[in-house]
């Protein structure tokens, strides 16, 4: 067996096992470096355009973009930490309030019940009740769970790691911005002329993909503030603005999307008697599943170059395969390939 393969194929071998090894060991330690890497792709051309317009040095423009990358994210970062934390001490005030009203409108609901089944027999209307007050007990549980002072405390004590890992994000950025050029010419230098020319042309196709997936996520979730806007300013006009970025921001996270705030607010109207209110958030909650369910892989397909189909597939098959981060990876898996099989790098054809 060992003679019939060549050294060639010793490589090849070699060099799946070296990236089993980074893929399941190297990467997932590894995420502030792989992120600083990819954020520096993205900034490298406002970088080159700086070079271009201004007749400045690489160096200069690279101060240039980080200063002012910065500055964008700390501004964010403060004003989205600040809004965060005033709703979480908000909602913690108001937690046991809620918690009252629950229990309240559950135990009525009991008696309600109870009255109604006045003729059924006791042992059927006492399991009932029994299932009623155990599910009280049960939500205020969970509740009281969630928000004690414990994990509290143990999500704080993450904080530290997670300073870390943002201050290598930013160190490893600019040195990645500053010696992107360097680390290019390395990387064609492991090709032959030949080959770098294909993976040129495969870089310059995830470079279009990459930035048709921003484009693409960009349109959706602007049809999603729309629409979400035009809703809230129909249903409770006071907060449309507001309730509309949350959505908005927290649409943009696949998988989740808006139905995780519309949802809970939807079921805490019918639980608070204000039953219109909650079909109107219930019918906005499925009119944005709606839009992000059919809208998004066409929109998708036609900004990256995949057909509406391809693009479901791929991203529905790389979600179940890697999770959260598998919404993108599918799609760059099929371009990788489809651009691979395009300049002969993958021959597969073949008839049965």
């Amino acid at each position: 067996m060992a003679r019939l393969l060549t050294k060639k194929h010793w490589t090849f071998i070699f060099l799946i096992i070296i990236s089993l090894f980074f893929f399941f060991f190297v990467l997932p330690i590894s995420i502030p470096l792989v992120i600083a890497f990819f954020s520096a792709l993205m900034l490298n051309p406002l970088i080159r355009f700086i070079e271009k317009r201004f007749k400045l040095g690489r160096k200069i423009s690279v101060i240039l973009i980080y200063l002012t990358f910065i500055i964008l994210l700390g501004l964010l970062g403060y004003f989205t930490v600040t809004s965060v934390i005033k709703q979480l001490v908000s909602l913690a005030e108001n937690i046991p309030e809620y918690i009252v009203q629950i229990n309240r409108l559950l135990l009525d609901w009991g008696d309600a019940l109870e009255r109604f089944m006045i003729d059924l027999p006791n042992e059927f209307v006492n399991e009932v009740n029994a299932g009623i007050r155990s599910s009280v007990d049960s939500l205020t549980s969970i509740l009281r769970e969630t928000f004690q002072v414990g994990k509290v405390a143990a999500i704080v004590a993450t904080i530290p790691n997670y300073i870390v890992s943002f201050l290598v994000y930013l160190i490893a950025l600019f040195l990645f911005m500053l010696e992107l050029p360097i680390l290019t010419s390395h990387f064609y230098n492991l090709f032959t002329e030949a080959s770098a020319e294909k993976i040129q042309f495969m870089t310059a196709r995830l470079k279009h993909v990459s930035l048709g997936f921003l484009k693409g996520q960009l349109l959706v979730s602007l049809i999603i503030f729309a629409v979400s806007l035009i809703g809230l300013f129909i249903i409770l006009p006071e907060y449309a603005i507001i309730m509309s970025l949350i959505i908005w921001i927290i649409d943009l996270v696949p998988i989740i999307g808006s139905i995780i705030i519309l949802a809970p607010w939807s079921i805490y109207m019918f639980l608070t008697g204000s039953t219109f209110m909650g079909i109107q958030l219930a019918v906005l909650a499925i009119i944005l599943l709606a839009i992000r369910r059919t809208v998004e892989p066409k929109v998708m397909g036609v900004q990256m170059g995949l057909s509406p189909l391809a693009t479901l597939i791929s991203m529905y098959i790389g979600l179940k395969l890697f999770g959260l981060f598998g919404f993108i990876i599918g799609p760059i898996a099929v371009i990788i390939f489809t651009s691979a099989k395009e300049v002969g790098i993958i021959n597969f054809n073949f008839k049965i």
